[in-house]
């Protein structure tokens, strides 16, 4: 055997591994890479509600702490922690907390999204994901699922179900993420 038919078999053996790899992480990703506390927040983009219709996305909210909570208005445990999260965003939202709820309803339900956040009294950003990408990236197993996400873009809380956002636990969290308050100059 040839040099040249050697390395022509070690190139095909190390193509065969990249496919391989490239296979299982695409079949497998959720289970090789779970998002949960410790790992970095998956990328995430959802369109405002307001005229302007952007595209937001997590790097919007770059440096911040964010609650990201993935929520749909048929939600009744939704409905029940939102005043919770409203109540937070009125706390700590002065101090640097990004409160962002994406709505994964369907396409053409943003006038009851609208409605579900008036109805609620929510001041914090809603966010309309219909494509519910946002629900595979995060790997939300049901609704609501919530995220607290550090300044450095990593997972520090994960809650699957309605939670109290204004518990003391909850907030002694950010308020320990969001650092001590320092006086502008």
């Amino acid at each position: 055997m040839t040099v040249r038919q050697q390395w022509t078999i070690v190139l095909g053996i190390v193509a065969l591994l990249a496919v391989l790899l490239a296979a299982a992480t695409h079949y497998l990703g959720d289970e090789l890479f779970p998002v949960s506390v410790g790992s970095a927040a998956p990328a995430m983009s959802a369109r405002t509600l307001d005229g302007t219709k952007r595209t937001k996305t997590l790097d919007d909210y770059k440096g911040r702490v964010v609650l990201l909570n993935v929520w749909a208005t048929w939600c009744e445990p939704c409905k029940v922690e939102m005043p919770s999260i409203e109540k937070l965003h009125r706390e700590f939202g002065p101090q640097g907390l990004a409160v962002i709820a994406v709505s994964v309803d369907d396409a053409g339900t943003e006038d009851r999204i609208r409605d579900f956040a008036k109805e609620l009294g929510i001041t914090f950003e809603i966010l309309h994901d219909p494509t519910r990408a946002t629900t595979a990236s995060y790997q939300i197993t049901g609704f609501p699922e919530t995220f607290i996400i550090g300044r450095e873009g990593t997972i520090r809380k994960k809650y699957i179900g309605a939670a109290d956002w204004s518990s003391d636990a909850n907030r002694a969290l950010i308020r320990e993420l969001l650092g001590p308050v320092t006086a502008s100059r």
